[in-house]
C-alpha cells in the first residue's frame, strides 16, 4: 500500500475514533512523545505558539480523554469529520510531513447541527517497526478563531 493509502487510513482512524465516541482509541493514533495542539491560522500567520488544545505526550492526551469522560461539564455534542486527502509536503529521517484540509459539523442533543470548524492538519507522521503510522505531531490550524462553546471535543 502506497503512503497516500496509508495516511487516508490513519485520518479516517483518527476521525471515525472521534466520530463514534471512542475517545480512548484517539490517543493511540499518536506516537510517544507526540505534540498535539489546535491552535488558528490568524496565530499561524503571526507565528505566535499559542493554541486552544495543547498536549506533548500520549498521557497529557489519555489525560484529557479522562478529563472528557469524567470531569468537563459541556452540552452533549458531537463531531462529524469530512476530511480531505493528505498532501505530503516533505520526508527525512522516517518522517512524512503532510497537511490534510477538515471541516467538522457539530450536532447537538437536540439534532441542531452547524459547520463548527474547518481547516488543515499539520502532521509529522511516523512509522512503527511494524509499519504502522502514527502522528508525532498534530497541530490542527483552524481557519476561524472564534468557537461558540466550549472546545471539549479533539478536533
Amino acid at each position: 500500500m502506497d503512503m497516500t493509502s496509508r495516511l487516508v487510513q490513519l485520518n479516517a482512524a483518527y476521525a471515525r475514533a472521534i466520530d463514534t465516541e471512542k475517545f480512548e482509541d484517539w490517543p493511540k493514533l499518536f506516537a510517544d512523545p507526540c505534540l498535539y495542539k489546535v491552535t488558528t491560522a490568524d496565530n499561524v500567520a503571526k507565528g505566535l505558539e499559542s493554541g486552544i488544545m495543547y498536549a506533548d505526550s500520549r498521557g497529557m492526551l489519555e489525560d484529557r480523554v479522562s478529563a472528557l469522560r469524567k470531569a468537563n461539564i459541556y452540552e452533549r455534542q458531537r463531531y462529524r469529520h469530512i476530511v480531505g486527502l493528505p498532501v505530503v509536503t516533505g520526508e527525512a529521517g522516517g518522517v512524512a510531513t503532510t497537511e490534510t484540509p477538515f471541516l467538522i459539523v457539530r450536532i447537538m442533543r437536540d439534532g441542531a447541527m452547524a459547520v463548527f470548524a474547518t481547516g488543515c492538519y499539520h502532521d509529522r507522521v511516523v512509522a512503527d517497526s511494524s509499519g504502522a503510522l502514527s502522528f508525532a505531531e498534530r497541530v490542527v490550524v483552524c481557519d476561524g478563531g472564534r468557537f461558540d462553546t466550549l472546545v471539549a471535543i479533539p478536533f
